[in-house]
């Protein structure tokens, strides 16, 4: 059956992630099962911290892109930056501000890698569910899932003619429409169309133009044939096109940082220009000569077979192209004055991967390996033309043939970087006895990267070829201990080791930078009642991070990444679900982490970029403790049934740049979001009311500090003020 099927007529049960206690409902516990692991493993029998988020959970006034995961998934919080979510767990993520730069979570659909993170936002529609890997996997994924691993599973073609419909209206002018169908051709043969329209007005406003400041734009297709001609064989071809037009992802304006001289833009101090705060705006609001454009669009193709090559031994290959091209403007001046403030971002990637992974039982004892090969060509181009830049460097030469040259200035970054990786893994499941089970992996990494390109900064008198190349290969083990008393629990210890890959950023002045590594260890218990009406669990882990990969701006204005830092993590993640009466039940979970740097030296920009001390500090975006409280409330109405559902978030305080000073800083903060479902009794539609950020708290997701050649002013992101709406959906 369909997921939304599923919810529109049993939505009196509990999601699969709420671990209901009635009999159904312990049916749907023992069909959760994360297949980002490379094979079928039930939720409750992975070693580790995973969360699986089921379709019901999904979509508007839930779970719509991945900022809104970190309510949902313990330990992870999200940093919006330049067009893309920068994605952390346990206090590992994207610290990277240059073009080119990859995040610590392995982001996949259907088990494909999406290798940019601008383009990993894309498949979020009609998904069956969201599978997400807390910790190193560094065993399964080898180069980029140092903090841990995302899958989007899209829903499958059913085997008779079906679909579904969604419309939702909201504030901030809101429409979206998602939907899907389901065309069986032959008894071997099903198709799947699917798709998302969504349009929003802007949060703010450029009350300079008048225009939207962070609306939303967007469309998206797939097709998914399906053909099973056997039970020896099946395969699976998604077709996925997208593209978005809007006024997304502006740099707002925060005011000055420790490093402001002046205290203001230097459009204010040189010209008189206002900011958003001198005009009557709010943080959600931008005051700009320049629009803040999001263009952006891509394909991705993804074919998975399956093969039963015997009882006892499966093969499937996953084979992988993707492809992005996109356009970002934003005003680093942060007013309406046009002094050198216009910075155009250009990504275009396409890419090709192959996996093969083999699964095979023996007498006591499981295999699972595979290889895998990734192919990359990334082109970047960061200009940001130097006009009327005379005003501040040389402002007696404007006007003049030598403050005209001045003026036609520009920082420019631009090139390309073909990227070239592969891998081979393999894990071996032994029990030791009826309650010991020991799991050992090894992998071996490879990758290269050879970039060509020019960074010109005339403001610098730097015009220079940036061309390089670089390649780092690494092994990665795994060893896992199991003990399970019981079959209601699970004791686990793991150690595992894992590998970012180095980085070339496009046309930069950088070198080459080695791949982070981290050495960690975790320890859990997991336990559910018989019966499904409790289930709770706890994980401790310790990470020992080495050479993360750091961006800043330095004291010439030119982004530097550097191999810089040594932490240290170690954090408690608690998880509890419970049925307390027939219809009422709760989810919850409460987290801590301390997330320090042990080594690190860097410039300060409040100081001069004199070299400071930044060993003990906090690693950005890694706040100490988290927590969230859901109940639910399930009962017939009418010949229906109805669901209230309510949650209540905390993240505490957060620093975004390793500074941990006041200028990049979001202070703790509470979310409240809440929902009425109710399921009309022939199972054919369902009414949704929704509302989230109740409280409409003003929270920042992402502050960085702007370039000396811009005062070292505070721009960055927002999370949605409250936002609120009402779904119909329609089964057929």
């Amino acid at each position: 059956m369909h997921p939304y099927k599923r919810n529109m007529i049993c939505s009196g049960l509990l999601a699969a992630m709420t671990l209901a206690g009635s009999a159904q409902a312990q049916n749907m516990l023992e069909e959760v099962v994360v297949t980002a692991t490379k094979r079928a493993v039930s939720l409750d029998d992975f070693s580790g911290g995973a969360n699986v988020l089921g379709a019901d959970s999904l979509g508007p006034g839930g779970i719509e892109n991945v900022r809104d995961m970190s309510v949902a998934v313990p330990n992870m919080s999200i940093g919006d930056q330049f067009g893309f979510a920068r994605v952390f767990i346990r206090g590992i993520g994207m610290t990277s501000i240059d073009i080119g730069g990859e995040g610590a979570v392995a982001f996949l659909q259907d088990g494909a890698i999406i290798p940019r993170p601008a383009a990993q936002l894309s498949g979020m529609f009609d998904l069956e569910q969201v599978e997400v890997l807390r910790g190193p996997q560094g065993t399964l994924y080898g180069r980029g899932a140092t903090a841990g691993a995302i899958n989007l599973v899209t829903a499958k073609p059913g085997d008779e003619f079906s679909g579904f419909a969604n419309f939702t209206a909201g504030n901030y002018g809101l429409t979206t429409l998602e939907g899907a169908v389901d065309l069986p051709a032959t008894p071997e043969l099903g198709i799947r169309l699917a798709t998302k329209i969504e349009k929003r007005d802007g949060y703010g406003d450029n009350l300079f133009s008048g225009a939207d400041i962070d609306d939303r734009d967007a469309q998206a297709y797939r097709a998914t044939i399906a053909y099973k001609p056997d039970s020896n064989w099946d395969a699976n071809l998604s077709l996925q096109y997208y593209e978005e037009d809007d006024n997304n992802f502006g740099f707002h304006y925060f005011g000055p940082s420790a490093g402001s001289a002046g205290g203001a833009p230097f459009a204010v101090l040189f010209l008189g220009a206002d900011t958003v705060f001198d005009v009557g705006g709010s943080l959600y609001d931008i005051y700009s000569d320049q629009e803040a454009i999001n263009q952006r669009e891509g394909y991705g193709g993804i074919l998975t077979l399956n093969f039963e090559l015997s009882e006892d031994m499966s093969l499937r290959s996953v084979t992988s192209l993707q492809g992005i091209d996109r356009f970002l403007r934003d005003d680093l001046d942060s007013t309406a004055e046009n002094l050198f403030g216009r910075n155009d971002y250009v990504e275009e990637s396409d890419s090709f991967g192959q996996e093969f992974v083999l699964n095979f039982s023996g007498d006591g004892y499981d295999i699972l390996a595979g290889v895998m090969y990734l192919q990359e060509d990334l082109y970047g181009n960061v200009l940001v033309p130097l006009e009327n830049s005379c005003l501040v460097l040389a402002p007696d030469l404007c006007g003049t043939p030598i403050g005209d040259v001045i003026n036609s200035g520009r920082y420019e970054q631009n090139g390309d970087v073909d990227i070239t990786a592969y891998g081979a893994f393999a894990e071996v499941t032994y029990p030791l006895s009826d309650t010991f089970t020991v799991i050992a992996g090894l992998r071996y990494n490879y990758e290269e990267r050879k970039g060509t390109g020019f960074f010109r900064f005339d403001a610098a008198g730097i015009d220079i070829s940036t061309d390089k190349s670089a390649d780092w290969d690494d092994i990665t083990p795994r060893l896992t201990l199991e003990y399970r008393s019981d079959s209601d629990s699970l004791l686990y210890a793991t150690y595992t080791q894992a590998f970012k890959s180095g980085v070339i950023n496009t046309g930069s002045l950088s070198d080459p930078l080695d791949p982070e590594t981290v050495d960690a260890f975790e320890v859990g218990y997991k336990w559910s009642r018989e019966d499904g009406t409790l289930s709770w669990a706890l994980a401790g882990f310790y990470y020992d991070y080495q050479d993360l990969q750091i961006s800043f701006v330095d004291a010439t204005s030119t982004v530097t990444t550097i191999n810089a830092a040594e932490a240290e993590n170690y954090g408690l993640e608690f998880e509890m679900n419970a049925k307390l009466t027939e219809g009422v039940s709760i989810d919850l979970f409460a987290t801590y982490l301390s997330a320090e740097y042990k080594e690190f030296f860097n410039g300060d920009y409040a100081n001069g970029f004199a070299i400071a001390d930044l060993s003990g500090n906090t690693l950005p975006n890694a706040p100490e403790y988290t927590a969230k409280l859901g109940i639910n409330y399930d009962t017939s109405l009418g010949n229906g049934d109805l669901r209230l559902r309510g949650e209540v978030y905390y993240q505490d305080e957060v620093f975004f740049t390793e500074w941990n000073r006041a200028d990049a800083y979001q202070d703790g903060y509470g979310l409240i979001n809440a929902s009425v479902d109710y399921a009309f009794a022939d199972g054919n539609w369902m009414l949704s009311l929704w509302g989230r950020n109740l409280s409409d708290e003003e929270v920042i997701s992402n502050n960085i500090i702007t370039a000396p050649l811009y005062n070292s002013v505070r721009v960055g992101s927002m999370l949605p003020p409250r936002t609120y709406g009402a779904s119909v959906m329609y089964q057929f």
